[in-house]
């Protein structure tokens, strides 16, 4: 019975880290997106 609350908050931690990092990555890829289209843009 006391692993199951440890492995309730692991999966917590885990999908909180996971839409966190998900959020970062589609943020620096929207920046990348941006980017690649103003050079094209210059050019």
């Amino acid at each position: 019975m006391k692993r199951k609350p440890d492995l309730l908050w692991v999966l917590v931690i885990l999908f909180s880290l996971g839409m966190v990092t998900t959020g970062y990555t589609q943020g620096l890829w929207d920046r990348q997106d941006d980017a690649s289209v103003s050079i094209q843009s210059q050019q």
